[in-house]
């Protein structure tokens, strides 16, 4: 998703005490950024963060990576924030804000975070077969996932995109995932507790249903000694 540039994001976030522009440096110390033991949970791709601020704030007791590549955007996001949080009176400390490259999130993540849970929502689908790869349902990608993901994790993913929903079902099958739940039209299934992004809902109001699938990743193989 494209969007202007905002001369005040990068001020702003530079002031924002969740914000990271250097998460290289919390792989596998994510805990300590955090500054507590809870739950880690992950979003790749989080535009304006209107869903990470909603399932931070339904959820104090689980802390949220959200992670972008742009600053401008991850600017919205933290006001977005402030903004779901401003009628609770507390801070968003179970939030971390990342500008990061989710093509490479192997180098911000590890094993040692103990990520459980991880959502994919509205990623763009590059329909033109020649960048299919760079889907963030790509099967080399959710293989890679599966390097720091804790057993018996569960991949969130949502899109309004037909082909990209379709191509990813092989996707995941093909990395060795297993797929628990899929439906071709949320809003109309019986899926409790959706959170509804802008996404979402611009989507929604145009009459394009909501595809959604949790998939697990296939059983992490021992070491041979």
């Amino acid at each position: 998703m494209r969007i202007r540039k905002k001369k005040w994001a990068e001020p702003e976030l530079a002031d924002c005490g969740y914000y990271t522009n250097t998460p290289e440096e919390y792989k596998g110390r994510w805990r300590e950024f955090f500054g507590n033991d809870k739950p880690i949970e992950l979003e790749i791709g989080c535009g304006k963060c209107t869903f990470i601020a909603e399932k931070a704030k339904r959820n104090p007791g689980i802390n949220y990576i959200a992670v972008d590549i742009k600053s401008d955007m991850l600017g919205v996001g933290r006001r977005n924030i402030e903004r779901l949080f401003s009628d609770t009176g507390k801070s968003p400390d179970n939030i971390a804000l990342v500008r990061g490259n989710v093509e490479q999130i192997d180098k911000i993540i590890s094993p040692e975070d103990g990520i459980s849970v991880m959502y994919i929502n509205f990623c763009n689908p590059w329909p033109r077969l020649k960048h299919n790869k760079r889907r963030l349902t790509y099967t080399r990608k959710l293989r890679m996932y599966t390097e720091f993901l804790s057993d018996n994790a569960v991949i969130y993913f949502k899109t309004d995109d037909d082909g990209l929903f379709e191509d990813s079902i092989g996707y995941f099958n093909e990395a060795g995932y297993t797929i628990r739940c899929l439906t071709r039209d949320l809003h109309n299934s019986d899926i409790k507790d959706n959170i509804v992004t802008e996404h979402e809902q611009m989507f929604t109001d145009e009459g394009i249903p909501i595809k959604y699938l949790e998939a697990i990743p296939p059983e992490k193989k021992d070491d041979p000694d």
